[in-house]
């Protein structure tokens, strides 16, 4: 079932009704902003005197089919200007013109999960997780879980202008993602928190679904843009320790952190969960923890 979401259009009609100038690089290409997870925004023409001219932009339209968990992202320097980047849990991806909310380009992934899942209060289950853009390469990074045969998460890269798929992606992640004879299994896994772009690889971490259901484990999964064949990662030993939290992987520009948290059935032992933990670049995955309990 489509739901059609109308409060992400009013929100960013009301941001440029300002006026700003056209040079402003104000590009926002990740979860809050900024690796370290900060929330952020420094803007010079966003000034006191700006903020008190805002008001709805009644001629913007950016209504989008599914529902929107991930934070939409902000590109300046489209093909045709400003742009904004939004998915939903429907699998669509859209890229709207900033300025009217008109499409620019839209791509549906494959069916979300409706049904079948263990356990989860999600649904549909498509794309949650808040991607992130390369302005490099003009790269658009993000998770879907895509229905079939065998519900599967997808890494996807696509071209930010044309929304067409990047070569040698999507990864699949049932397929490519081990580690210490650990496989991944998508169906009891979900993807909530932002992706991190750091060193030409790109992270996704991933929880259970909510009820704590199967035999689920946090895990982060590297991705290297420029050779998707190249597929690290890292999981909790114990059974649970998901990265449940909005942000995801955060970074100081050359380790990861991700937070775990919902271990299970560790008979007093600490193994990976109610944590937060620091990685190099997955190799070797783990170089310092801090136990929160």
């Amino acid at each position: 079932m489509k739901s059609w979401i109308h409060t992400f259009p009013l929100l960013f009609g009301i941001v440029w009704s300002a006026i700003l100038p056209t040079d402003a690089q104000v590009n926002v290409v990740q979860e809050h902003n900024n690796l370290s997870r900060d929330g952020l925004y420094i803007d010079p023409a966003f000034t006191p005197s700006a903020a008190a001219n805002l008001t709805r932009d009644l001629n913007f339209d950016g209504t989008i089919s599914g529902n929107v968990y991930a934070q939409p992202l902000y590109i300046e320097g489209g093909p045709n200007g400003p742009m904004i980047i939004a998915v939903t849990e429907s699998n669509n991806v859209y890229a709207l013109n900033a300025t009217t909310g008109t499409v620019i380009w839209q791509r549906n992934l494959g069916p979300p999960v409706t049904s079948g899942l263990p356990c989860g209060n999600i649904n549909p289950l498509g794309i949650t997780g808040t991607p992130v853009v390369d302005l490099a390469s003009r790269s658009l990074f993000f998770d879907a879980l895509i229905d079939g045969a065998t519900k599967k998460h997808f890494i996807y890269s696509l071209n930010v202008d044309t929304g067409a798929t990047k070569p040698g992606w999507p990864v699949d992640v049932n397929a490519t993602a081990i580690y210490n004879g650990i496989s991944f299994t998508s169906l009891v896994q979900n993807e909530r928190g932002g992706l991190a772009l750091v060193n030409g690889r790109v992270y996704v971490s991933y929880s259970g679904h909510a009820g704590d259901c199967g035999l689920y484990r946090g895990w982060v999964v590297g991705v290297d843009i420029n050779n998707p064949l190249n597929v690290m990662a890292w999981a909790t030993t114990a059974i649970g320790g998901g990265i449940w939290g909005h942000g995801g992987v955060a970074s100081d520009g050359t380790n990861m952190f991700v937070v775990t948290g919902n271990t299970f059935n560790t008979g007093g032992n600490w193994i990976g969960g109610e944590a937060i933990i620091r990685s190099g670049a997955l190799s070797p995955p783990i170089t310092g923890r801090l136990r929160t309990g």
